[in-house]
């Protein structure tokens, strides 16, 4: 029977080479940190404009409606209710006998 082991584990040849593994893979680790920050702050810093814009728009939009709505002329009375008045004939009614 045949059994496998994956040791990863770096070899002890030469120190030298052991040595420059572990600073080559410390300078990747440490270069893999710092651009996976400043991508998030790239993607922080486009969300936080297109945040802005949206809530410049909505605020613009706002603005432009309460204008609108102060043009018009107040409702009579002063309750806001509107009635629509109107007249009904009653064409056929239920007759129960």
């Amino acid at each position: 029977m045949k059994q496998t082991s994956f040791n990863y584990r770096i070899p002890a040849g030469n120190p030298i080479a052991n040595a420059l593994v572990v600073v080559v893979g410390a300078l990747v680790i440490g270069a893999s940190i710092v651009l996976g920050f400043f991508a998030f702050l790239v993607l922080a810093g486009i969300v936080l404009v297109l945040g802005a814009i949206v809530s410049l728009r909505v605020w613009w939009f706002n603005r432009k409606l309460r204008r609108e709505m102060d043009k018009q002329p107040p409702p009579s009375g002063s309750a806001r209710v509107r009635v629509i008045e109107g007249e009904y004939h009653v064409v056929k009614g239920d007759e129960k006998p």
